[in-house]
């Protein structure tokens, strides 16, 4: 019993590993079951639900990238992320929707915005660290980082823009006084 289960969990893991990176959806049970060659039923034995198979797998996944969170200190954080990065770049990376023209074309105009500021204000730096601290002020300015800290962290839309419009402070600070990317 125990090796189905965890056939069953590791067909899941393979099956992400082929998705793009946060389709879930596509990690359902039946999908499991005809990896391993299992019928469904045997798959809802083992798990009583796709979120039981889901979190089983993701919890998986945790331990294949040696990510522990447990009494996580500050200090941990930023080899934690690296960690957690480095096991995430290993999924194919494709756009979760098709491009609009439109929202393609103002991302474009943002991000020649973006790297010109940073140009002007970090002579002497290499391209690719310019880039890299451009890249980072367009994921906090996105809506999608908006929206997490609103919906996933539960913080108001006050507080919401504080903690973005803070860490755009943080990064201008290291771009004119701080160290370099990397």
């Amino acid at each position: 019993m125990a090796e189905t289960r965890e056939r069953i969990i590791s067909a899941g893991a393979e099956l992400l590993h082929g998705f793009p990176i946060w389709n879930w959806r596509a990690l359902t049970p039946r999908a499991v079951a005809d990896r391993v060659g299992v019928t469904e039923r045997t798959v809802y034995r083992y798990f009583g639900s796709e979120r039981e198979l889901r979190d089983a797998v993701m919890d998986r996944m945790q331990s294949d990238a040696g990510i522990e969170l447990e009494g996580l200190s500050l200090e941990q954080v930023q080899d934690v992320a690296t960690q957690i990065i480095e096991y995430v770049a290993r999924f194919p990376i494709e756009p979760r929707t098709p491009r609009d023209p439109t929202v393609a074309a103002a991302n474009e105009r943002q991000r020649r915005a973006l790297l010109g500021a940073v140009r002007r204000a970090t002579k002497g730096w290499r391209a690719r660290d310019r880039a890299i601290a451009a890249a980072m002020l367009d994921v906090l300015w996105s809506p999608v980082a908006y929206e997490r800290l609103v919906t996933d962290w539960e913080l108001d839309p006050e507080d919401a823009t504080v903690a973005i419009t803070w860490t755009i402070g943080l990064i201008e600070r290291a771009l004119h006084d701080g160290p370099r990317p990397g």
